[in-house]
């Protein structure tokens, strides 16, 4: 008997020494645990167990707690009277607790986020123990808040970006048609931002905007909204606006933004930027339909020049809705067969013989009559189709050449104009090289006709593009010589071989004295470079003879020759050769 309550005394003490190990084990556990908070408590929430994590994420050390209430610690207060009564019910209902997502007091008063789970032991105890697990989730939601202010800020300027303004636009056009309002709508682009970039390095272009940025919020109130929607554009949104006559007024406001030096690291620098004004309720009832307004008028200004403002109206809607139309039948326009080349033969200014031909895009609708090339070539500049265009012309042109050689026609050299978006193709000089090389084209059949304001956004791969087909014996021309910013720049700069004095010029000489004497002096630069000079736009023998007394090289006009379809401009060779004098004028 005796042996077997020794024995019954060991196993008990056995378990007792197992239970205090897994406990201390179980202690140390709870303590390893860096990021999960965990308190001990009792029925009447006394803490009776502190981890370390939980010192760190409360701020309370554990001799500072034990014995005192949760509710005193780390409950809020509008959490306490929910607390004890959840409490009370889980330890004499057995409704547990549910985990969910709460924000617990620091002892600093901060609230910290947390997940928080309940569980109860009453094994082996006269009384439940109670724990409280809490795993902070201050990391995981300031990665959210990172995440969401990426989602709707712009990280430079710290300005809404385009999505969530729409979002805040929306809100104001709803308080604005609540409040019989108006809602004014300026979308601001930067002139010619790339060239800082560019220039001056992106760090620079940056510095710039966020100075912009600031400016143009300074100058808000606190019911307007600010967005920087792009690269180089802004959108601003006045509220509360009573009547239109207060528009201009806002719109200058945004102009004298810029009228001060912006300060860059190495100098200052002027900027203009072309705005785009729409109005709620007249120009759009809806967020989206108000910013696409402005957008079409900011597109318009920039067309119009530098640091233009134009206002989104009725007109401007028919007219974009008229160019859509537009561009859907010049899309299809090209796969119709619609477009053809037109050429215009260039002649000698002393003698009247055909030297060269201009090669001019014309477009002849099938359900229509012929649309200017001053109305579509623009459209498809902006579209895009001016890629798709400008290869056909390059292609046509060089079948021609090559078709009218084989005949035995002497045409003398096409030459081609080539746009700033082609000019900016990546592979356009590829391109021309195959197409040469397919129809066997050197530099005495096809030329380059590039206008001043082509150049002006010609990048060093352009640069070095021309340079070769310079040095391969290839004529190129600056068209409209003298309209563009900087004409006598270009022809330091580059491998150009001809001028062309545009027909403004031309057309005003016998008149005005200014008009000649530009012609003059163009005339006379041009051959003291070694270049070609032509006379586009001659109309009468009163223009032909002052450009012949100028001693121009060429002439190009309806005085000799409109622009003629390819079986015009063969029996206009064939005339000729009967007449090797050239045409007498």
């Amino acid at each position: 008997m005796a042996d077997q309550v020794a024995a019954s005394v060991d196993e008990a003490s056995r378990v007792r020494r197992q239970y205090l190990e897994s406990e201390q084990r179980f202690r140390a556990l709870l303590e390893s645990l860096p990021k999960v908070a965990v308190q001990g408590y009792d029925r009447h929430r006394r803490v009776i167990y502190w981890n370390e994590a939980s010192t760190h994420l409360y701020g309370y050390t554990a001799e500072e707690v034990f014995g005192r209430a949760l509710e005193e610690l780390i409950i809020p207060d509008d959490m306490r009277d929910g607390l004890i009564a959840a409490h009370r019910a889980w330890i004499e209902e057995g409704q547990e607790i549910p985990a969910e997502e709460l924000e617990l007091r620091h002892r600093s008063g901060e609230l910290v986020p947390v997940f928080s789970h309940h569980v109860m032991l009453n094994e082996h105890t006269d009384e439940p123990l109670m724990f409280c697990v809490d795993v902070d989730l201050s990391e995981q939601k300031q990665a959210h808040r990172e995440l969401d202010f990426a989602r709707r800020f712009d990280r430079l300027t710290q300005l809404p970006n385009r999505e969530y303004f729409e979002e805040q636009l929306s809100a104001a056009v709803k308080d604005a048609q609540a409040q019989g309002m108006l809602l004014v709508l300026v979308y601001l682009d930067i002139d010619r931002f790339v060239e800082v970039n560019d220039t001056l390095g992106y760090q620079e272009g940056d510095r710039l905007l966020l100075q912009l940025a600031t400016r143009l919020d300074q100058g808000l109130r606190c019911t307007d909204l600010m967005s920087r929607a792009s690269g180089d554009e802004f959108l601003l949104a006045f509220s509360g606006i009573a009547g239109e006559e207060d528009i201009p007024r806002l719109v200058l406001k945004v102009q004298q933004v810029l009228r001060s030096p912006f300060a860059l690291e190495e100098a200052s620098r002027k900027l203009t930027a072309c705005l785009g004004v729409s109005v709620f309720p007249t120009n759009g009832e809806s967020a989206a339909e108000l910013i696409r307004s402005a957008d079409v008028a900011k597109n318009r200004a920039k067309l119009k020049g530098r640091g233009e403002v134009v206002y989104f109206d009725q007109r401007l809607h028919d007219e974009l809705l008229y160019q859509h139309r537009l561009s859907d039948r010049l899309e299809r326009a090209v796969e119709a067969g619609e477009l053809m080349l037109h050429y215009q033969p260039q002649v000698s200014a002393a003698s009247g013989r055909l030297e060269n031909l201009e090669a001019l895009l014309r477009w002849y609708p099938a359900d229509g009559p012929p649309v200017s090339p001053t109305e579509f070539i623009p459209l498809a500049e902006r579209s895009g189709l001016i890629h798709r265009i400008g290869d056909w012309v390059m292609e046509e042109a060089c079948r021609q050449r090559a078709a009218w050689r084989k005949a035995g026609l002497e045409v003398g050299r096409i030459d081609i104009n080539f746009s700033g978006s082609q000019m900016n193709s990546p592979d356009l000089f590829a391109r021309l090289d195959e197409c040469l090389e397919r129809f066997a084209l050197g530099p005495r059949d096809i030329g380059l006709e590039l206008t001043e304001n082509v150049l002006i956004d010609a990048d060093q791969r352009v640069l070095e593009g021309l340079q070769r087909l310079y040095h391969r014996g290839f004529r190129i021309a600056i068209d409209d010589f003298g309209t563009g910013y900087s004409s006598l720049s270009y022809l330091k700069r580059f491998p150009v071989t001809a001028l062309k004095i545009d027909r403004a010029f031309v057309r005003d000489a016998p008149t005005q004295p200014e008009d000649r004497a530009i012609m003059e002096a163009t005339v006379f630069i041009g051959h003291r470079l070694g270049l070609e000079v032509v006379a586009e736009g001659v109309e009468d023998l009163e223009q032909l003879t002052l450009i012949r007394e100028m001693r121009c090289d060429l002439v190009q006009g309806f005085y000799f020759f409109a622009p003629m379809a390819p079986g015009e401009i063969e029996r206009l060779v064939i005339g000729m050769s009967a007449t090797p004098s050239g045409l007498s004028s």
